[in-house]
């Protein structure tokens, strides 16, 4: 350490975090009492010193400034299988789905469903090999600095985080909306308050309050899904109380398609609003104790999501509940969920009220992530200089403070809800985010290929160095790729010659609005940085800062090693070791 560092009045500045130098102030002494440690744990984090030569170049210094994160690590590995296995499925599954019923019908819902489901387990396996290989603060937004080009990074990142904040208040209000299924009578804006403070509540505790609350939200989503698909299947072959075998009728009459092909492609964008979230394995491994053990477990997780959760829950649906039934899609309480109609079609009262109270909490998870999502890619966008260098601030329990008291305000929007406007306001606010996520895991299919590029072109092999590779290679990360780029034209068609109306500006910017949005952040940082480049060739693309790995002779050891102690176990095994 430099003598500066012995200096009590050097401190950590903003003009040395943009300079890529951080000084290791002396830290006071830890405080005896319970509320003294409190008060402490929001003070700055002494950051770790990182010396350059004064010649590093903008991308350089990103790359720096995010390759140690001062995030703790407290994320264990029961949190990151749960956050995989339960942390998407919310109101995109319980009530979107229904909307999409009625717009496709039961085949145009599994067809959408499944497309988006092998695009997103090719999405999070690309994930996953970038995010064992480098467990950086901010994730897959510094992937598409480093392996794209700074400009791309720089509107992903803000798409990202944009996404997420306009994500939270329209989730408490749906939240408040949930508890209308029960009584009407009281106002929205009192169980809007309710929800936010519990997020706020939630967020005091760090990564670590995040992880529990999603282990906690994730465990109950998943059992309630397991019940239905159990519930489904009875009811289905004619063991409800009314009897009577359902099989594929609803197939046949009104018939598995809705609006032909135009109902499919309307799907799509639902669809992958409700896998939406499924990425946040990638953006955690920063605050997971031991990422190379459970990223890898974490990614195959997903399959198991989109197959049983999924696909299996949606295929009951379709053949319980008619997509002419006129309660799909007309609410976002309960009443409009499609798993509630097939629970009440069968005559069995209490249930439904068990699935609103599922739902309710898939919203409280919802609203949950989008604060730390919204939070570290904010963090990270403010390390990487691509915002106000205040949102860089990390206190001593690891919290990235100002994010989240920012992203905790604009959250305060949720009293929106006591406005006779705020449909319209909401309306406009998602389509902010409408296609967020599509370009989201676009852009790391992509730096994943570009990643395996920069390692041809530099004579590296990915099988002695990475300690995990995404199943099915670049072909799942080309395939996710061209995928979301059809996504995108499908929501183009449907966004110009909307289903039911002729072609309105209104209804083309509400589904299309991102897409401008990311264009001039896009061309915005080029004219304001003068980076005219397109791409970053790979000869000159950084594969090793931020490496989990600083020895990588011994770790080719040791990956050599684990494959030959895996070569001697029985077929069985393998088997299990591949999807598990």
């Amino acid at each position: 350490m430099s003598s500066d560092t012995k200096n009590p009045e050097k401190i950590a500045s903003s003009s040395d975090v943009e300079n890529g130098e951080y000084i290791v102030p002396v830290r006071d002494p830890v405080p005896t009492t319970a509320w003294g440690r409190f008060v402490d744990s929001f003070k700055q984090v002494e950051l770790e010193e990182i010396t350059h030569n004064g010649d590093f170049n903008d991308l350089e210094k990103a790359i720096a400034a995010t390759a140690k994160s001062p995030l703790h690590a407290n994320l264990k590995n029961r949190h990151l299988q749960m956050i995989a296995i339960g942390g998407a499925i919310g109101t995109g599954l319980f009530i979107g789905s229904g909307g999409a019923l009625a717009t496709g019908g039961p085949a145009a819902l599994l067809i959408g469903w499944g497309l988006i489901g092998c695009m997103v387990y090719g999405t999070v396996q690309s994930i996953g090999e970038l995010a064992v290989r480098f467990p950086i603060n901010g994730g897959f937004n510094v992937y598409s600095t480093r392996f794209i080009d700074e400009s791309w990074g720089f509107a992903m990142g803000w798409n990202y985080a944009l996404q997420w904040l306009v994500v939270m208040p329209f989730e408490l209000l749906a939240a408040s909306i949930t508890i209308g299924y029960w009584n009407k009578t009281i106002n929205s804006s009192v169980w809007v308050a309710v929800f936010y403070v519990i997020v706020l509540f939630i967020n005091l505790f760090g990564v670590r309050g995040y992880g529990e609350a999603e282990f906690i939200f994730s465990a109950i989503k998943v059992t309630a899904v397991v019940g239905f698909i159990i519930l489904g299947i009875v009811l289905t072959c004619g063991g409800g109380p009314h009897g009577g075998y359902i099989g594929g009728k609803y197939w046949h009459n009104p018939g598995a398609f809705a609006n032909g092909f135009k109902g499919v492609c309307n799907i799509f964008v639902t669809a992958a609003f409700s896998f939406a979230g499924t990425e946040l394995v990638g953006l955690a491994a920063a605050e997971t104790q031991n990422p190379r053990k459970s990223l890898p477990k974490a990614a195959k997780q997903v399959f198991w999501r989109i197959t049983l959760f999924y696909i299996i829950s949606l295929t009951l649906v379709g053949l319980l509940v008619p997509y002419t039934n006129d309660r799909l899609g007309t609410a976002r309480d309960a009443s409009a969920s499609p798993f509630v109609i097939a629970i009440e079609n069968a005559g069995i009262s209490g249930l439904p009220s068990v699935i609103n109270v599922v739902i309710i909490i898939a919203v409280l998870s919802v609203g949950n992530s989008s604060v730390y999502g919204c939070s570290r890619t904010l963090t990270s966008l403010a390390v990487q200089g691509f915002a106000p260098r205040q949102f860089a601030y990390i206190d001593r329990a690891g919290r990235p403070l100002v994010s989240v008291c920012f992203s905790l305000a604009f959250g305060l929007l949720c009293f929106l809800a006591a406005s006779s406007k705020q449909g319209t306001i909401f309306n406009w606010l998602l389509a902010l985010s409408g296609l967020s996520t599509v370009f989201t895991w676009g852009s790391i299919c992509f730096c994943h290929i570009r990643f395996r590029y920069a390692m041809k072109v530099q004579g590296r092999n990915p099988e002695e160095e990475l300690t995990f590779l995404a199943q099915g290679g670049l072909y799942s990360s080309w395939f996710g790729l061209v995928l979301n780029i059809l996504v995108l034209i499908a929501q183009f068609y449907t966004a110009l010659f909307p289903i039911g109306a002729e072609p309105n500006a209104n209804d083309f910017f509400q589904a299309y609005l991102s897409f401008p949005i990311i264009l001039v952040m896009y061309l915005g940082h080029k004219i304001w940085t003068r980076n005219w480049k397109i791409y970053i060739r790979g000869k000159d693309i950084d594969l090793d800062s931020g490496r989990a790995e600083a020895d990588l002779d011994l770790l080719k050891q040791e990956i050599a090693e684990e494959k030959a102690a895996l070569a001697t176990k029985p077929w069985y095994y393998k088997v299990y070791n591949f999807w598990c």
